[in-house]
């Protein structure tokens, strides 16, 4: 799983501006003239990712709101505001999952402690499964109501046709700051493998940081060995290489100034 991260030193400096908001990253390419005066790095910032220097960062983490969330507790809250206003567009607009009852069944995946799955997700459907490769963080969740399987693997190695068995077996499964620690190959993989559970009409909600490097650049984290991405990646990704449909978009509000921006996308099977 990823967290709340603050602005890189190569971000816009229009960002740090305080009378501005942040802005969400570009959906352009590069600018061709900062590009000429800096080549970008031949090494593509995912390829430095590495999964066990990953799980041990997030193992040594304390199993808390503030760990979790990088020391920015106070984002929980406009956060999971910001996701069930979403969430509640999408339902409005579905003719299969038209809000009034509860979705069948959810997975939080990279659920973390679990804090979207009980702030968020078990209030919108009747069982919520979890995919977190970090088993303290998942122990205090088991038996909880409205929490159903537990899985602890990492999404790289979550296969959910195989381990959830029939397709159309979830109504929404649900990424927040957890994709950046897979490589772009793993992730388009992922994504792939989505579709076969999903039910029809159901949704694949991705919600994390955007780059906003001022040469519209992923950029690499080696704390937690982790890639914030550009919006423009993250679309090419999902609808280019995972053969998904965008279907809504929205930029987190209320988000402090010094943190990346948020944005949140909606897919679904073409």
């Amino acid at each position: 799983m990823s967290s709340p991260k603050r602005k890189s030193s190569y971000s816009d400096p229009a960002d740090h501006e305080p009378a501005k908001k942040p802005r969400p990253a570009t959906t352009s390419s590069t600018d061709s003239d900062s590009a000429e005066t800096t080549p970008p790095s031949p090494t593509a910032p995912d390829s430095l990712i590495n999964s066990h220097t990953a799980l041990a960062y997030w193992s040594a983490t304390s199993p808390t709101v503030s760990g979790i969330l990088g020391g920015y507790p106070q984002v929980s809250r406009v956060d999971l505001q910001g996701s069930r206003n979403f969430l509640a567009k999408l339902r409005r607009a579905s003719s299969h999952h038209p809000p009034g009852r509860k979705l069948r069944r959810a997975v939080d995946c990279g659920a973390g402690i679990g804090r979207i799955t009980e702030g968020l997700l078990t209030r919108v459907a009747e069982v919520v499964d979890i995919v977190e490769p970090v088993f303290g963080f998942t122990e205090a969740l088991r038996g909880k109501p409205g929490v159903g399987e537990i899985w602890n693997l990492g999404l790289e190695a979550w296969f959910p046709e195989r381990e959830a068995g029939v397709g159309g077996r979830y109504d929404l499964v649900w990424n927040q700051w957890c994709l950046g620690q897979l490589t772009d190959a793993q992730l388009v993989a992922y994504l792939r493998r989505l579709p076969k559970v999903l039910s029809e009409g159901g949704w694949i909600v991705v919600k994390e940081n955007m780059s906003n490097h001022v040469l519209g650049q992923d950029v690499f984290d080696e704390e937690d060995s982790s890639v914030t991405r550009t919006d423009a990646k993250f679309r090419r990704l999902f609808v280019e290489e995972a053969g998904l449909k965008l279907v809504s978009t929205e930029l987190q509000k209320g988000m402090p100034k010094d943190l990346y921006p948020v944005r949140t996308y909606a897919l679904q099977p073409r």
